[in-house]
């Protein structure tokens, strides 16, 4: 082949070169600014923390908020559109609604806590994005925790109050145990089931019982 039809074809390909690489910095420098970002958010529960150094209803319950903490994150990590699509029945929550449920759920926790009222359900999030509401939850958990740890923290001085307009209803922490906490980890177990039937199991290396990721 005659050196001058190379030319055009070398010429051609070292501007083809040229125009990747020059499109491949700023790509990549995106990518490192995408991948940096996802790092720096880190959700509380990924792991329990480590127990109280003494037994107080306090810190029993505050205990009992962690390892729903560890739940749900488990329950959530990793769901596919899909999986938050399904319904097991059509006249069944689907797993994002169930999600919003827990959101409720963690909300009254926390309110009680914080010693607010509950004017709305705290399920009126449902719009938000699924990644929103997980770590909304995580986090409304994670406070709820820290609060029960506090040193000047008792149970009975935490009320659950529902509000609506001018009526307003009152009842003891008591209903706290057997209610929200309960009711929440009766539905993390639901998610769990859910996103096996559409094919998207919990992470078998997360241990419930250690509240630790196995390697």
């Amino acid at each position: 082949m005659h050196t001058y039809l190379l030319k055009p074809f070398y010429m051609h390909k070292t501007l083809l070169l040229v125009c990747l690489l020059g499109l491949q910095i700023p790509l990549f420098s995106q990518t490192v600014k995408v991948v940096a970002a996802a790092d720096s958010l880190v959700l509380p529960y990924r792991e329990i923390p480590d127990y109280p150094d003494a037994f107080t209803a306090e810190t029993v319950v505050a205990r009992m908020v962690d390892g729903l903490g560890f739940r749900f994150y488990w329950a959530t990590e990793g769901l596919r559109p899909v999986d938050l699509a399904f319904r097991p029945t059509p006249e069944a929550r689907s797993s994002e609604e169930t999600i919003d449920h827990i959101l409720g759920l963690s909300t009254i926790l926390l309110n009680a806590l914080k010693k607010q009222a509950n004017i709305r359900s705290g399920e009126e999030t449902s719009q938000l994005p699924f990644e929103v509401k997980r770590k909304m939850t995580l986090e409304y958990l994670k406070t709820a925790s820290d609060l029960l740890r506090q040193p000047d923290s008792r149970l009975e001085g935490f009320d659950i109050v529902f509000q609506n307009g001018e009526s307003v209803a009152e009842f003891p922490f008591w209903n706290m145990l057997n209610g929200p906490i309960a009711d929440a980890l009766w539905h993390v177990g639901q998610v769990v089931s859910f996103r096996r039937s559409s094919g998207n199991p919990f992470n078998s290396k997360a241990s419930v019982f250690s509240g630790k990721v196995r390697p």
